[in-house]
């Protein structure tokens, strides 16, 4: 028998009868029931997420921001409700957890009543994290809570954002008003270090200054050191003065009152002189004494009583120009009129002395003279007069120059005290000067440093605009965006799964046709006894019925579930593969240990839905599993699908086709070594095959 009569003598066995016939086609549809059923209800349940019951319990009592009343829960809330992310219904916090509890609602998210102030407090000095309270309950759905809690990191992320965005706006107009700031205060500083320049170069010639006025006051304060004692003997001789002018300006008004009668008597005389013969001598003897004092009187010079007077001054003191040239004309004038009145008194008492003398000398001359001295006797009384104004004149001239150097000794001491403190308040004042030059260099060289350093900072703050720090915070409270780069994608969560679906498909569909298809014809191997054309025989009947399989498959994947397929012609040959290579093993095990290979078959498929990474990763399989990912043929199907159908790399594709190929030649290698075995001899167990063979 040819090995298309093989094919055709047990198809034609599967369909001898009706009821066979419907068994044969329930068969050939169990993998795409399977295939197709999980994909159909797989295909995109995200995109049905809307119609998961939900509740949201805002019981959040708002807050107050910069002035404004804020309610971020009810924000939140209705947020979520107009997103229709879910099937949302806002309810009582007694409803919500009843309706978790009865399966109402698949999970509740709570605002809490202190949610608003906590997110507010995030510009306060004491932050506190906001919390939304999930409530879900498995009892309804473990993916409902997974999902759940999906939404939960939604929603928080979606109020960090906003939050963020408030905060960070906060902050960057802060900044821009700090940077604004800093450009005034650069400004001041720069006054400031060129207020400091110039206080410190006034400071400089203060010092200097301060300098030389202490070195003066130290001077004047030596200065006058002596000027108390002298200023006191100064006041002594104009004392002396005084009274001496005093004593000639009563002399001579005694004088003056004494020669008032002078004429009228020297006329009694000139008229009695005989009577007055006797008193002559006594006359000529007071006149003598009279003449002798008044010849001993000298002549004042005023030039010498100002440089007594000048002379007399304490050390170190000097009069004005105004005081001295005051003091000369007094003195001058006194000086003048004492020295005329002196000099007339002097001559006629000279005339008067000659004539009493002569009087003395001769009786006869007595008329002659003493008409003579009735003649002088109004002239000598007027110089007398005279002589007495001037010295009264003098005499209150030094009393007025006595009394002006009493108060000059009585000011000295205040004046050498005054000298004294002022060099002592001077050099007190040059080391404040010197204290006050140092510390404004200090301040000149601290506000230049200042102004730079606070330009500096504000160079660091760019300058913003209002548009720009609102890009600027929307950036910072979302910093970073995920960039969808998929090489190799999925269009949707049921294309995802298909893979794994499909491989698993083409296994369950050759183990169902395993189940009413003889591996190996009894028949054939008695009558052929060629076990390449038995093997190949039975192995291209379940291969090519697994082409039908596959090709169904694939269109309900395509085009029934609309699923996308970017290597159609290499999704389909894997496909293919993937099913000749399970049918050669499932035939190889039953080929090998019968009914129990059968078995081993559904073990096998049980264990590859394990290990093949259809789902999750490979990685987050126990050790033992992970193991067999890659020691079984399924892996590599599921891996295959994934690169033709995703778009991936056909070269992993290829090498696990290739794969495939040694697990589909390995198994068909197996069966032909049995079925040669079994056409040279037959064993016990072959005649009379027992219930689990």
């Amino acid at each position: 028998m040819t090995i298309p009569a093989l094919i055709r003598a047990e198809l034609a066995r599967l369909t001898a009868t009706p009821l066979a016939r419907l068994a044969f086609i329930a068969l050939m549809c169990v993998p795409l029931l399977y295939g197709g059923a999980y994909l159909w209800a797989n295909r995109d349940p995200y995109a049905k997420l809307d119609q998961i019951p939900a509740a949201i319990v805002d019981q959040d009592a708002g807050a107050t921001l910069d002035g404004e009343r804020v309610d971020y829960g009810k924000d939140v809330a209705k947020e979520a409700v107009d997103g229709h992310d879910f099937d949302w219904t806002e309810t009582t916090a007694a409803d919500a957890r009843s309706g978790v509890r009865n399966g109402t609602y698949d999970f509740v998210v709570t605002i809490p009543h202190d949610f608003s102030e906590s997110l507010a407090s995030a510009q306060s000095d004491h932050p506190e994290r906001a919390e939304l309270v999930m409530t879900t309950a498995d009892t309804n759905s473990y993916l409902a809570s997974t999902i759940a809690e999906q939404a939960g990191k939604t929603m928080r992320t979606a109020v960090a954002e906003r939050v963020g965005k408030e905060a960070a706006t906060t902050l960057l107009v802060g900044l821009a008003d700090v940077r604004d700031s800093l450009g005034d205060a650069v400004d001041g500083a720069g006054e400031l270090a060129s207020g400091a320049t110039t206080a410190a170069n006034g400071a400089d010639a203060l010092e200097d200054g301060t300098a030389q006025l202490s070195t003066g006051a130290g001077t004047l304060a030596s200065s006058t050191a002596a000027l108390p004692s002298q200023t006191a003997q100064l006041d002594a001789g104009a004392q002396r003065v005084a009274t001496g002018a005093a004593s000639l300006a009563t002399g001579l008004r005694d004088a003056q009152q004494q020669t008032a009668a002078l004429p009228d008597q020297t006329r009694q005389l000139a008229d009695g002189a005989a009577q007055v013969a006797a008193g002559n001598a006594e006359l000529a003897a007071r006149v003598d004494e009279a003449n002798t004092a008044v010849q001993a009187i000298q002549p004042l010079d005023a030039g010498t009583v100002l440089e007594d007077i000048t002379a007399n001054l304490p050390e170190g003191v000097t009069l004005t120009p105004e005081q001295q040239q005051a003091l000369t004309a007094t003195v001058t004038s006194a000086v003048d009129r004492a020295n005329s009145a002196g000099a007339d008194a002097k001559q006629q008492l000279g005339v008067t002395t000659g004539q009493v003398d002569t009087l003395s000398a001769g009786a006869r001359q007595v008329s002659d003279g003493a008409a003579a001295l009735a003649d002088a006797a109004p002239q000598l009384s007027s110089g007398i007069a005279t002589a007495a104004d001037g010295a009264s004149t003098l005499s209150s001239g030094a009393a007025q120059v006595a009394a002006g150097t009493h108060e000059l000794a009585g000011a000295a001491p205040q004046l050498s005290s005054g000298a004294s403190q002022l060099a002592t308040g001077a050099t007190s004042a040059d080391d404040g000067a010197k204290s006050l030059a140092t510390g404004l260099h200090s301040l000149e060289s601290g506000s230049s440093e200042l102004a730079s350093q606070l330009d500096e900072g504000r160079t660091k703050i760019p300058a913003s605009t209002s548009s720009s720090r609102n890009a600027q915070a929307s950036v910072i409270s979302d910093p970073v965006k995920v960039g969808d780069d998929n090489i190799a994608a999925a269009s949707n969560y049921g294309a995802g799964l298909a893979p794994f679906f499909i491989s698993l498909a083409a296994w369950i569909g050759m183990y169902a046709l395993f189940l009413i298809l003889k591996p190996i014809s009894k028949r054939a191997i008695t009558a052929v006894r060629r076990p390449v054309r038995v093997v190949l025989g039975g192995w291209l009947t379940p291969a090519l019925l697994g082409v039908v399989q596959m090709a169904a498959l694939f269109l309900i994947v395509r085009y029934a579930l609309d699923l996308d397929v970017v290597h159609a012609g290499g999704t389909v040959g894997v496909m293919v593969l993937a099913s000749a290579t399970f049918a050669a093993i499932i035939m190889t095990l039953n080929v090998l240990l019968g009914s129990v290979g059968q078995f081993l078959g559904l073990v096998l498929m049980l264990i590859q839905l394990v290990t093949a990474g259809g789902t999750f990763p490979w990685q987050t399989l126990p050790g033992p599993l992970a193991a067999l990912h890659f020691a079984l043929p399924m892996t590599y199907s599921v891996d295959a699908i994934r690169q033709t159908m995703y778009g991936g790399s056909l070269a992993t594709a290829w090498s696990d086709a290739g794969v495939l190929l040694c697990w589909l030649l390995g198994a068909l290698l197996v069966s032909y070594l049995v079925t040669a075995r079994q056409t040279r001899t037959r064993t016990l167990r072959d005649l009379r095959p027992s219930l689990i063979g």
